[in-house]
Protein backbone atom coordinates (compact mmCIF):
# COMPACT_ATOMS: atom_id res chain seq x y z
CA UNK A 1 0.00 0.00 0.00
CA UNK A 2 2.99 2.51 -0.02
CA UNK A 3 3.49 2.35 -3.27
CA UNK A 4 -0.16 3.86 -3.89
CA UNK A 5 -0.29 6.23 -0.85
CA UNK A 6 -0.15 10.00 -0.81
CA UNK A 7 3.15 10.85 -0.59
CA UNK A 8 2.73 12.43 2.78
CA UNK A 9 -0.49 13.28 4.17
CA UNK A 10 -2.16 17.11 5.14
CA UNK A 11 -1.54 19.23 8.05
CA UNK A 12 -5.10 19.04 8.65
CA UNK A 13 -5.22 14.97 8.45
CA UNK A 14 -1.84 14.51 10.47
CA UNK A 15 -3.78 16.96 13.49
CA UNK A 16 -5.99 13.82 14.34
CA UNK A 17 -3.03 11.26 15.08
CA UNK A 18 -0.64 11.68 17.53
CA UNK A 19 3.30 10.95 17.09
CA UNK A 20 5.03 8.40 19.29
CA UNK A 21 8.49 8.82 19.51
CA UNK A 22 11.56 7.39 20.68
CA UNK A 23 15.52 7.93 20.42
CA UNK A 24 18.30 5.80 20.21
CA UNK A 25 21.78 7.97 20.86
CA UNK A 26 24.84 6.48 19.52
CA UNK A 27 27.79 8.34 21.21
CA UNK A 28 31.53 7.70 20.85
CA UNK A 29 33.33 7.50 24.42
CA UNK A 30 36.71 9.87 24.55
CA UNK A 31 39.25 7.48 25.18
CA UNK A 32 42.80 7.18 23.68
CA UNK A 33 42.10 3.67 22.56
CA UNK A 34 39.50 1.48 21.43
CA UNK A 35 37.38 -0.72 24.00
CA UNK A 36 38.58 -4.14 23.34
CA UNK A 37 41.89 -3.51 22.00
CA UNK A 38 44.83 -0.65 22.10
CA UNK A 39 44.75 0.70 19.08
CA UNK A 40 43.97 4.13 18.67
CA UNK A 41 40.28 5.49 17.16
CA UNK A 42 41.41 9.15 16.44
CA UNK A 43 38.95 10.65 13.36
CA UNK A 44 41.05 11.89 10.10
CA UNK A 45 44.19 9.64 10.23
CA UNK A 46 44.73 7.25 6.81
CA UNK A 47 42.16 4.75 6.23
CA UNK A 48 42.90 1.41 7.59
CA UNK A 49 46.18 2.64 9.63
CA UNK A 50 43.80 1.82 12.97
CA UNK A 51 43.46 -1.88 13.09
CA UNK A 52 44.61 -4.76 15.04
CA UNK A 53 44.08 -8.61 15.23
CA UNK A 54 41.25 -7.44 17.75
CA UNK A 55 39.55 -5.16 15.44
CA UNK A 56 40.35 -7.82 11.86
CA UNK A 57 38.83 -11.05 14.09
CA UNK A 58 41.66 -12.74 13.54
CA UNK A 59 42.05 -16.17 14.91
CA UNK A 60 43.04 -16.90 19.07
CA UNK A 61 43.04 -12.76 19.58
CA UNK A 62 41.13 -12.04 22.00
CA UNK A 63 39.41 -8.64 23.59
CA UNK A 64 40.06 -6.73 26.69
CA UNK A 65 37.93 -4.09 28.28
CA UNK A 66 38.93 -1.00 28.24
CA UNK A 67 38.12 0.62 31.95
CA UNK A 68 38.45 3.85 30.78
CA UNK A 69 35.90 3.28 28.37
CA UNK A 70 33.71 1.73 31.44
CA UNK A 71 34.37 4.68 33.72
CA UNK A 72 33.38 7.21 30.67
CA UNK A 73 29.92 5.07 30.32
CA UNK A 74 29.59 5.67 34.15
CA UNK A 75 29.96 9.33 33.92
CA UNK A 76 27.39 9.21 31.26
CA UNK A 77 24.87 7.62 32.56
CA UNK A 78 25.39 9.66 36.24
CA UNK A 79 24.72 12.93 33.68
CA UNK A 80 21.48 11.56 32.68
CA UNK A 81 20.28 10.41 35.88
CA UNK A 82 20.38 6.25 35.33
CA UNK A 83 20.91 4.06 37.81
CA UNK A 84 24.22 2.11 37.04
CA UNK A 85 23.79 -1.63 36.96
CA UNK A 86 26.26 -3.55 39.71
CA UNK A 87 26.83 -6.68 37.36
CA UNK A 88 26.56 -6.09 33.60
CA UNK A 89 26.89 -8.87 30.94
CA UNK A 90 28.25 -8.29 27.26
CA UNK A 91 26.80 -10.22 24.06
CA UNK A 92 27.36 -11.03 20.89
CA UNK A 93 24.92 -9.11 18.78
CA UNK A 94 25.04 -11.22 15.29
CA UNK A 95 25.15 -10.21 11.84
CA UNK A 96 27.05 -9.98 8.86
CA UNK A 97 28.20 -7.04 6.73
CA UNK A 98 31.31 -5.72 5.42
CA UNK A 99 32.48 -3.24 8.28
CA UNK A 100 32.06 -5.64 10.90
CA UNK A 101 35.16 -8.12 10.41
CA UNK A 102 34.41 -11.02 13.20
CA UNK A 103 30.74 -11.36 12.14
CA UNK A 104 29.22 -10.24 15.37
CA UNK A 105 29.43 -6.89 17.58
CA UNK A 106 30.06 -6.88 21.40
CA UNK A 107 27.28 -4.63 23.30
CA UNK A 108 25.01 -5.30 25.81
CA UNK A 109 21.77 -6.35 25.86
CA UNK A 110 19.15 -8.10 29.04
CA UNK A 111 22.00 -6.69 31.65
CA UNK A 112 22.98 -3.53 30.34
CA UNK A 113 25.68 -0.85 32.34
CA UNK A 114 22.49 1.08 33.61
CA UNK A 115 18.77 1.77 33.67
CA UNK A 116 16.10 4.06 34.62
CA UNK A 117 17.22 7.14 33.71
CA UNK A 118 15.42 10.69 32.61
CA UNK A 119 16.34 13.91 31.34
CA UNK A 120 14.15 17.34 31.79
CA UNK A 121 13.48 19.53 28.49
CA UNK A 122 12.12 22.85 28.24
CA UNK A 123 9.87 23.43 25.34
CA UNK A 124 9.07 26.52 23.47
CA UNK A 125 5.79 26.71 25.27
CA UNK A 126 7.40 27.54 28.51
CA UNK A 127 6.25 23.60 29.59
CA UNK A 128 8.50 21.13 31.12
CA UNK A 129 8.45 17.50 30.05
CA UNK A 130 10.22 14.35 31.47
CA UNK A 131 11.98 11.84 28.79
CA UNK A 132 12.73 8.69 30.26
CA UNK A 133 15.63 6.81 29.46
CA UNK A 134 15.43 2.83 29.07
CA UNK A 135 18.95 1.92 29.48
CA UNK A 136 22.66 3.12 28.11
CA UNK A 137 25.04 0.22 27.18
CA UNK A 138 28.29 -0.30 26.31
CA UNK A 139 29.33 -1.67 22.96
CA UNK A 140 31.83 -1.56 19.98
CA UNK A 141 31.37 0.79 17.19
CA UNK A 142 31.39 -0.99 13.48
CA UNK A 143 33.69 0.34 10.50
CA UNK A 144 32.92 2.69 7.93
CA UNK A 145 31.42 1.67 4.43
CA UNK A 146 32.17 3.98 1.76
CA UNK A 147 30.14 4.41 -1.33
CA UNK A 148 31.34 7.33 -3.39
CA UNK A 149 34.25 9.84 -3.90
CA UNK A 150 36.50 7.07 -5.52
CA UNK A 151 37.24 6.75 -9.28
CA UNK A 152 34.91 3.03 -9.41
CA UNK A 153 32.61 3.62 -6.74
CA UNK A 154 30.17 2.94 -9.44
CA UNK A 155 31.27 -1.16 -8.68
CA UNK A 156 32.29 -1.37 -5.79
CA UNK A 157 31.91 0.21 -2.15
CA UNK A 158 35.26 0.23 0.77
CA UNK A 159 35.64 0.06 3.93
CA UNK A 160 38.00 1.92 6.71
CA UNK A 161 38.04 -0.23 9.75
CA UNK A 162 39.83 2.98 11.84
CA UNK A 163 36.52 3.35 14.26
CA UNK A 164 36.03 -0.13 14.25
CA UNK A 165 35.96 -0.94 17.94
CA UNK A 166 35.85 2.46 19.21
CA UNK A 167 33.85 2.56 22.39
CA UNK A 168 29.90 4.02 22.16
CA UNK A 169 27.56 4.68 24.78
CA UNK A 170 23.74 3.69 23.60
CA UNK A 171 21.30 5.78 25.29
CA UNK A 172 17.83 4.15 24.70
CA UNK A 173 15.09 6.66 25.37
CA UNK A 174 11.33 5.57 26.17
CA UNK A 175 8.91 6.33 23.50
CA UNK A 176 7.70 9.64 25.49
CA UNK A 177 8.08 11.99 22.99
CA UNK A 178 5.36 13.70 20.95
CA UNK A 179 6.91 15.46 18.24
CA UNK A 180 9.91 16.34 16.26
CA UNK A 181 10.34 19.35 18.76
CA UNK A 182 10.57 17.10 21.75
CA UNK A 183 12.86 15.52 20.24
CA UNK A 184 14.96 18.40 18.91
CA UNK A 185 15.41 19.19 22.48
CA UNK A 186 15.84 16.09 24.13
CA UNK A 187 18.76 15.64 21.33
CA UNK A 188 20.06 19.25 22.97
CA UNK A 189 20.22 18.41 26.10
CA UNK A 190 21.56 15.12 25.98
CA UNK A 191 24.11 16.08 23.86
CA UNK A 192 25.03 19.27 26.39
CA UNK A 193 24.78 17.03 29.41
CA UNK A 194 27.74 14.45 27.80
CA UNK A 195 29.80 17.23 26.79
CA UNK A 196 29.75 18.97 29.90
CA UNK A 197 30.42 15.44 31.80
CA UNK A 198 33.36 15.32 29.70
CA UNK A 199 32.91 11.69 28.39
CA UNK A 200 32.26 12.96 24.15
CA UNK A 201 32.99 15.44 22.32
CA UNK A 202 29.93 14.63 20.46
CA UNK A 203 30.49 15.98 16.67
CA UNK A 204 28.13 14.82 14.34
CA UNK A 205 30.67 15.51 11.69
CA UNK A 206 33.09 13.34 13.24
CA UNK A 207 30.58 10.76 13.60
CA UNK A 208 31.17 10.42 16.95
CA UNK A 209 27.20 11.25 17.80
CA UNK A 210 24.26 9.61 15.79
CA UNK A 211 21.00 9.05 16.20
CA UNK A 212 18.15 6.58 14.84
CA UNK A 213 14.31 7.54 15.48
CA UNK A 214 11.64 5.30 16.21
CA UNK A 215 8.95 6.66 15.27
CA UNK A 216 5.04 5.20 14.88
CA UNK A 217 1.26 7.28 14.88
CA UNK A 218 -2.07 6.92 16.40
CA UNK A 219 -5.56 8.13 16.17
CA UNK A 220 -5.65 10.36 19.39
CA UNK A 221 -7.00 9.41 21.74
CA UNK A 222 -6.08 5.41 21.36
CA UNK A 223 -3.89 3.73 23.67
CA UNK A 224 -2.15 1.33 22.30
CA UNK A 225 1.19 2.56 20.09
CA UNK A 226 1.13 2.39 16.47
CA UNK A 227 3.90 -0.01 13.85
CA UNK A 228 6.99 1.67 14.11
CA UNK A 229 9.92 2.75 11.47
CA UNK A 230 13.08 3.27 12.53
CA UNK A 231 15.35 5.79 10.90
CA UNK A 232 19.12 5.01 11.01
CA UNK A 233 22.07 7.41 11.40
CA UNK A 234 20.76 10.67 10.88
CA UNK A 235 23.54 12.84 11.21
CA UNK A 236 22.40 16.42 12.34
CA UNK A 237 19.78 17.41 14.93
CA UNK A 238 18.14 19.38 12.33
CA UNK A 239 17.87 16.47 9.68
CA UNK A 240 16.89 14.41 12.87
CA UNK A 241 13.40 16.87 12.71
CA UNK A 242 13.10 16.84 9.02
CA UNK A 243 12.78 13.02 9.19
CA UNK A 244 10.30 12.94 12.27
CA UNK A 245 8.24 15.62 10.71
CA UNK A 246 8.62 13.58 7.46
CA UNK A 247 7.76 10.34 8.45
CA UNK A 248 4.62 11.31 10.93
CA UNK A 249 3.37 12.64 7.81
CA UNK A 250 4.38 9.66 5.64
CA UNK A 251 2.70 7.21 7.94
CA UNK A 252 -0.38 8.96 8.13
CA UNK A 253 -1.02 9.30 4.77
CA UNK A 254 -0.44 5.48 4.41
CA UNK A 255 -2.98 4.52 7.26
CA UNK A 256 -5.48 6.76 5.76
CA UNK A 257 -5.41 5.53 2.34
CA UNK A 258 -6.24 1.97 3.94
CA UNK A 259 -2.45 0.83 4.23
CA UNK A 260 -0.53 -0.60 6.93
CA UNK A 261 2.62 0.66 8.12
CA UNK A 262 5.43 -1.59 7.75
CA UNK A 263 7.75 -2.30 10.36
CA UNK A 264 10.97 -1.66 9.00
CA UNK A 265 14.46 0.39 9.18
CA UNK A 266 14.17 3.68 6.78
CA UNK A 267 17.25 5.96 5.92
CA UNK A 268 16.74 9.79 5.22
CA UNK A 269 18.22 11.98 2.22
CA UNK A 270 19.36 14.82 3.23
CA UNK A 271 18.83 16.43 -0.16
CA UNK A 272 15.15 15.53 -0.65
CA UNK A 273 14.12 15.47 3.20
CA UNK A 274 12.34 12.33 2.57
CA UNK A 275 13.14 8.73 3.87
CA UNK A 276 12.71 5.82 1.82
CA UNK A 277 13.22 1.74 2.94
CA UNK A 278 16.34 0.23 3.59
CA UNK A 279 15.18 -3.30 5.07
CA UNK A 280 12.86 -5.03 7.22
CA UNK A 281 13.05 -4.02 10.78
CA UNK A 282 14.92 -6.73 12.82
CA UNK A 283 14.03 -8.11 16.11
CA UNK A 284 16.27 -9.07 18.89
CA UNK A 285 15.75 -13.22 18.00
CA UNK A 286 17.15 -12.06 14.64
CA UNK A 287 21.01 -11.14 15.89
CA UNK A 288 20.89 -14.30 18.05
CA UNK A 289 22.29 -12.91 21.49
CA UNK A 290 24.08 -14.31 23.19
CA UNK A 291 26.76 -14.23 26.24
CA UNK A 292 30.18 -13.20 25.17
CA UNK A 293 32.28 -16.10 25.82
CA UNK A 294 35.64 -14.09 26.03
CA UNK A 295 34.62 -11.77 28.55
CA UNK A 296 33.20 -11.87 32.25
CA UNK A 297 31.01 -10.20 33.84
CA UNK A 298 31.28 -6.46 34.19
CA UNK A 299 31.05 -5.00 38.21
CA UNK A 300 31.01 -1.69 39.13
CA UNK A 301 31.45 -1.33 42.80
CA UNK A 302 29.46 0.79 45.07
CA UNK A 303 32.99 2.43 45.58
CA UNK A 304 33.73 3.09 42.18
CA UNK A 305 30.88 4.84 41.21
CA UNK A 306 31.30 7.27 44.16
CA UNK A 307 34.52 7.91 43.12
CA UNK A 308 33.38 8.93 39.93
CA UNK A 309 30.56 10.82 41.03
CA UNK A 310 32.72 12.91 43.24
CA UNK A 311 34.77 13.84 40.01
CA UNK A 312 31.32 14.75 37.99
CA UNK A 313 31.01 19.01 37.31
CA UNK A 314 28.00 20.80 37.56
CA UNK A 315 25.46 19.62 34.85
CA UNK A 316 24.04 22.33 32.82
CA UNK A 317 20.35 22.29 34.00
CA UNK A 318 22.00 22.82 37.29
CA UNK A 319 24.48 25.39 35.68
CA UNK A 320 21.57 27.53 33.66
CA UNK A 321 19.82 27.57 37.35
CA UNK A 322 22.56 29.07 39.18
CA UNK A 323 23.64 31.74 36.76
CA UNK A 324 20.01 33.29 36.44
CA UNK A 325 19.69 33.03 40.88
CA UNK A 326 23.25 33.89 41.30
CA UNK A 327 24.13 36.20 38.71
CA UNK A 328 20.72 37.98 37.75
CA UNK A 329 21.01 37.08 34.19
CA UNK A 330 18.18 36.26 31.65
CA UNK A 331 16.27 32.57 31.65
CA UNK A 332 17.75 33.48 27.88
CA UNK A 333 20.99 34.52 28.54
CA UNK A 334 21.91 31.43 30.48
CA UNK A 335 20.61 28.74 28.24
CA UNK A 336 23.10 30.86 25.74
CA UNK A 337 25.95 30.84 28.01
CA UNK A 338 25.78 27.38 29.52
CA UNK A 339 25.80 25.72 25.79
CA UNK A 340 29.21 24.61 26.70
CA UNK A 341 30.94 24.33 30.05
CA UNK A 342 33.90 26.88 28.15
CA UNK A 343 31.68 29.38 27.70
CA UNK A 344 30.43 28.91 30.98
CA UNK A 345 33.22 29.15 33.04
CA UNK A 346 34.92 32.20 31.00
CA UNK A 347 31.50 34.18 31.84
CA UNK A 348 31.78 33.81 35.48
CA UNK A 349 35.61 34.66 35.93
CA UNK A 350 34.41 38.09 33.96
CA UNK A 351 31.44 38.33 35.86
CA UNK A 352 33.41 38.28 38.76
CA UNK A 353 35.94 39.84 37.76
CA UNK A 354 34.40 43.00 36.71
CA UNK A 355 31.38 43.51 38.82
CA UNK A 356 28.88 43.95 36.32
CA UNK A 357 27.12 40.51 35.72
CA UNK A 358 24.72 41.89 32.80
CA UNK A 359 26.78 43.76 31.20
CA UNK A 360 29.54 40.57 31.01
CA UNK A 361 26.70 38.53 29.64
CA UNK A 362 26.05 40.98 26.80
CA UNK A 363 29.61 41.28 25.47
CA UNK A 364 30.29 37.53 26.24
CA UNK A 365 27.61 36.47 23.62
CA UNK A 366 27.70 39.70 21.66
CA UNK A 367 30.85 40.95 20.77
CA UNK A 368 33.01 37.81 22.05
CA UNK A 369 31.10 35.09 20.68
CA UNK A 370 30.93 37.25 17.54
CA UNK A 371 34.93 37.70 17.11
CA UNK A 372 35.27 34.19 17.42
CA UNK A 373 32.91 33.02 15.00
CA UNK A 374 34.30 34.95 12.42
CA UNK A 375 38.05 33.99 13.24
CA UNK A 376 36.97 30.45 13.95
CA UNK A 377 37.80 29.55 17.12
CA UNK A 378 36.61 28.44 20.27
CA UNK A 379 36.15 30.55 23.38
CA UNK A 380 39.35 28.22 24.73
CA UNK A 381 41.72 30.08 22.38
CA UNK A 382 40.07 33.41 22.64
CA UNK A 383 43.01 36.11 22.22
CA UNK A 384 41.19 37.80 25.03
CA UNK A 385 41.26 36.19 28.26
CA UNK A 386 38.33 36.78 30.79
CA UNK A 387 40.69 39.01 33.11
CA UNK A 388 41.74 41.27 29.93
CA UNK A 389 37.53 41.44 29.36
CA UNK A 390 36.61 42.19 32.54
CA UNK A 391 39.05 45.08 33.40
CA UNK A 392 38.01 46.33 29.97
CA UNK A 393 34.45 46.53 30.87
CA UNK A 394 35.50 47.96 33.97
CA UNK A 395 36.49 50.91 31.87
CA UNK A 396 33.87 51.33 30.35
CA UNK A 397 31.62 51.13 33.34
CA UNK A 398 33.63 53.94 35.18
CA UNK A 399 33.36 56.20 32.01
CA UNK A 400 36.90 56.16 30.90
CA UNK A 401 35.68 54.29 27.30
CA UNK A 402 32.49 55.18 25.65
CA UNK A 403 30.17 52.12 23.99
CA UNK A 404 31.95 53.01 21.10
CA UNK A 405 35.81 53.19 22.20
CA UNK A 406 35.20 50.00 23.75
CA UNK A 407 33.82 48.38 21.02
CA UNK A 408 37.10 49.60 19.01
CA UNK A 409 39.46 48.91 21.79
CA UNK A 410 38.00 45.40 22.29
CA UNK A 411 39.02 44.52 18.71
CA UNK A 412 42.32 45.88 18.94
CA UNK A 413 42.64 43.68 21.46
CA UNK A 414 40.98 40.28 20.00
CA UNK A 415 43.79 41.10 17.27
CA UNK A 416 46.83 41.64 19.16
CA UNK A 417 46.37 40.01 22.69
CA UNK A 418 47.02 43.09 24.76
CA UNK A 419 44.99 44.54 27.34
CA UNK A 420 42.52 47.65 27.26
CA UNK A 421 45.01 49.50 29.23
CA UNK A 422 48.03 49.01 26.85
CA UNK A 423 46.32 49.71 23.84
CA UNK A 424 44.42 53.07 25.38
CA UNK A 425 47.78 53.96 26.42
CA UNK A 426 49.50 53.72 23.20
CA UNK A 427 46.90 54.99 20.81
CA UNK A 428 45.36 57.50 22.79
CA UNK A 429 42.06 56.39 22.96
CA UNK A 430 40.89 57.57 26.47
CA UNK A 431 37.58 59.19 26.79
CA UNK A 432 37.52 62.70 26.65
CA UNK A 433 35.51 63.72 30.14
CA UNK A 434 36.90 67.52 30.58
CA UNK A 435 33.87 69.86 30.53
CA UNK A 436 36.61 72.58 30.25
CA UNK A 437 38.06 71.47 27.43
CA UNK A 438 34.74 70.11 25.61
CA UNK A 439 33.00 73.47 26.37
CA UNK A 440 36.02 75.51 24.44
CA UNK A 441 35.37 73.04 21.56
CA UNK A 442 31.39 73.13 21.61
CA UNK A 443 31.82 77.15 21.52
CA UNK A 444 33.87 77.13 18.33
CA UNK A 445 31.45 74.88 16.66
CA UNK A 446 28.55 76.56 17.48
CA UNK A 447 30.13 79.79 16.00
CA UNK A 448 31.28 78.45 13.36
CA UNK A 449 27.55 77.08 12.41
CA UNK A 450 25.27 80.01 12.65
CA UNK A 451 22.17 78.73 10.47
CA UNK A 452 22.35 75.36 12.26
CA UNK A 453 21.94 77.14 15.90
CA UNK A 454 19.24 79.24 14.44
CA UNK A 455 17.21 76.21 13.18
CA UNK A 456 17.34 74.63 16.82
CA UNK A 457 16.02 77.41 18.03
CA UNK A 458 13.72 77.56 16.12
CA UNK A 459 11.78 74.59 17.36
CA UNK A 460 13.75 71.57 15.51
CA UNK A 461 15.50 70.03 18.31
CA UNK A 462 16.71 67.16 15.88
CA UNK A 463 19.78 69.21 14.52
CA UNK A 464 21.19 68.55 18.17
CA UNK A 465 22.85 65.20 16.36
CA UNK A 466 24.29 66.98 13.93
CA UNK A 467 26.41 69.21 16.87
CA UNK A 468 27.19 65.96 18.55
CA UNK A 469 28.69 64.49 15.68
CA UNK A 470 31.11 67.74 15.18
CA UNK A 471 32.13 67.36 18.50
CA UNK A 472 33.06 63.22 18.41
CA UNK A 473 34.34 63.88 15.14
CA UNK A 474 36.84 66.83 15.84
CA UNK A 475 37.81 64.57 19.06
CA UNK A 476 38.12 61.33 16.90
CA UNK A 477 35.29 59.86 18.88
CA UNK A 478 36.37 60.05 22.13
CA UNK A 479 34.26 62.75 23.75
CA UNK A 480 31.97 61.38 26.30
CA UNK A 481 28.66 61.55 24.57
CA UNK A 482 26.42 62.13 27.45
CA UNK A 483 28.27 65.10 29.05
CA UNK A 484 28.73 66.66 24.85
CA UNK A 485 24.61 66.18 24.77
CA UNK A 486 24.61 67.92 28.13
CA UNK A 487 26.72 70.79 27.23
CA UNK A 488 25.31 71.60 23.98
CA UNK A 489 21.53 71.20 25.25
CA UNK A 490 22.86 74.22 28.06
CA UNK A 491 24.28 75.93 25.41
CA UNK A 492 21.76 76.57 22.51
CA UNK A 493 19.58 77.34 25.75
CA UNK A 494 21.46 80.46 26.43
Amino acid sequence: MDATAPLIADPETIAKYEAVIGLEVHVQLKTATKIFSPSSHEFGNEANTQTDPVVLGLPGALPVLNREAVAQGVRASLAINCKINRKSVFARKNYFYPDLPKGYQISQFDEPLAEHGFIDIDLEDGARKRIGITRLHLEEDAGKTIHDGFRDSDKYSYVDLNRAGAPLAEIVSEPDMRSSEEAFVYLSEIKQALMFAGVSDCDMEKGQLRCDANVSVRPKGQKEFGIKAEVKNVNSFRFVRMAIDYEIARQVAVIESGGTVRQESRLFNNATGETSSMRSKEEAHDYRYFPEPDLPPLLVSEEWEREIAASMPELPRNKRERLVSEYGVSDYDARVLALSAETADYFEEVAKASGDPKLAANWVQGELAGALNAAGKSIAASPVTAKNLAEMLKLLGDGTLSSKLAKDVFFKMFESGKTAAEIIESEGLKQISDSGALEGMIDEILANNPKQVATYKGGKTGILGFFVGQVMKQTKGQANPQMVNELLTKKLAE
